[in-house]
């Protein structure tokens, strides 16, 4: 996998995605389709959707810092090898996350 032009243009779509995505939560967070409710019931059930909404969009927006860093790994030399312990990414790992930047090793510990 020295060429990674295939895994940039997941990335980049992946991106594009998560772009779609981030906007239609934030148009739903702020009502842009409709006003926001009168009734004090309905304004709760609002505020927890809006909860949701921006939990949503908190980690559409860390997922896109995680796919931007992985296209700047590639454009450095960098994509494929752990930032923790230096040692090369199982390609099997970058199948499932290509924007991942540690080894699974490193991550579980991270993880911990």
């Amino acid at each position: 996998m020295s060429n990674f032009e295939e895994v940039k243009l997941v990335l980049c779509e992946m991106l594009e995605e998560l772009d779609d995505r981030l906007a239609k939560i934030t148009d739903d967070v702020r009502h842009t389709d409709e006003p926001a409710e009168k009734d004090f019931s309905e304004q709760a059930t609002q505020n927890e959707n809006n909860e949701v909404q921006d939990f949503l969009g908190n980690s559409a927006r860390t997922e896109i810092d995680m796919i931007k860093q992985a296209l700047s790994r590639i454009e450095s030399g960098e994509y494929g090898v752990c930032q923790v312990c230096g040692e090369p990414i199982n390609i099997e790992r970058l199948k499932v996350i290509p924007y991942s930047n540690m080894c699974v090793k490193c991550a579980s510990v991270a993880s911990h």
